[in-house]
């Protein structure tokens, strides 16, 4: 027998948090590369959910900080298909595996501590985080329940996507295994 839990009616789960999805065309071209790139590399893969923008509710509860809305988001275990949210509860409780954020000028120090505080309470395996302005590339790894930072990032090969991220001095170079550039 399985239990469906019922959805409270006091709860609002907007599929919108009224911000725009990008500050510039360079932050919106790369959320678009990565995403629509991770969308060609498991396209044969029925059960490869990858979204761009799409707030995403961990848990059904009211009194929840957030929801965060990745850049780029990617669950293994999920179908493909239109969504307008994610409501992890009505996934089969299976949280993004590996998240992306693009920085823009908008976004602060504190922003971005609440988010990797966030995707580490809610169980994200990778994060990844790119500065087009400064070239600057970050990743963290679950490791004993933690998001830990990739100490050499340069050449790393994403655990869960199997792509290599090389970080030239006119920035980031995101390559399939394959050899294919994004």
């Amino acid at each position: 027998m399985t239990f469906t839990p019922a959805i409270d009616p006091d709860i609002e789960y907007p599929d919108s948090d009224g911000k725009p999805m990008a500050d510039n065309t360079e932050q919106y071209e790369w959320i678009v590369k990565i995403k629509e790139n991770l969308e060609i590399l498991f396209a044969t893969s029925p059960n490869v959910f990858i979204a761009g923008d799409l707030l995403w509710y961990p848990v059904q509860d009211k009194k929840i900080t957030g929801p965060v809305a990745p850049d780029v988001m990617v669950v293994f275990g999920r179908p493909k298909g239109r969504r307008g949210s994610y409501k992890q509860w009505q996934e089969d409780n299976i949280a993004p595996q590996v998240v992306f954020e693009i920085l823009s000028p908008s976004n602060s120090l504190e922003e971005m501590e609440r988010k990797l505080l966030f995707y580490q309470r809610y169980g994200v395996e990778e994060y990844y985080l790119y500065d087009p302005d400064s070239h600057n590339f970050q990743g963290w790894l679950r490791q004993e329940g933690l998001l830990s930072s990739i100490p050499e990032i340069k050449g790393w090969v994403s655990p869960r996507l199997n792509i290599r991220f090389d970080l030239r001095e006119d920035g980031l170079e995101i390559y399939s295994l394959d050899g294919q550039k994004f």
